[in-house]
């Protein structure tokens, strides 16, 4: 398989969470068991996602003052994500409130990947050639298997 460059990497992992979450969303209070088998691959796969993003491309674009906002943004955006599925932990599957709260985390990721997938991607390929995104994807492939790895 070709080495993929930062950006598709991530698209791909959007991708994969979207789908998790649109499973997610179409259970119901009766789905206790599907409800904590995808809760837990979501957060897994969320938690690896953002490492990846928070060791490897963030601190990256952060060097670059045009993109040093967006950077911010996105590392509080992580941060209130993870507090979010933390506090979903602590409600029962089948609680009436699981499916609202659910909605909630769904809606700020939902944010997260338009805002990435736009103004972030495309303050990345402006600040970083082709090549520079390729080694960057490099990075967070090994990364990412790493921390499936240890998972």
């Amino acid at each position: 398989m070709p080495p993929k460059d930062a950006i598709a990497l991530l698209k791909e992992d959007h991708k994969e969470l979207k789908k998790l979450m649109s499973q997610l969303d179409d259970t119901t209070e009766r789905a206790v068991k599907t409800r904590q088998q995808l809760l837990d691959k979501m957060k897994t796969e969320l938690t690896i996602h953002e490492r990846i993003e928070e060791e490897v491309l963030y601190p990256a674009l952060r060097e670059h003052e045009k993109a040093k906002d967006i950077v911010l943004e996105a590392y509080a955006e992580h941060h209130a994500v993870d507090m979010l599925v933390e506090e979903l932990h602590s409600v029962p599957f089948e609680d009436e409130n699981w499916a609202a709260k659910f909605t909630v985390i769904k809606e700020n990721i939902e944010h997260h990947i338009e805002e990435e997938e736009g103004e972030l991607f495309k303050k990345a390929r402006q600040i970083f050639d082709e090549q520079e995104l390729r080694d960057l994807g490099d990075r967070m492939a090994l990364l990412k298997e790493q921390k499936k790895s240890a998972a």
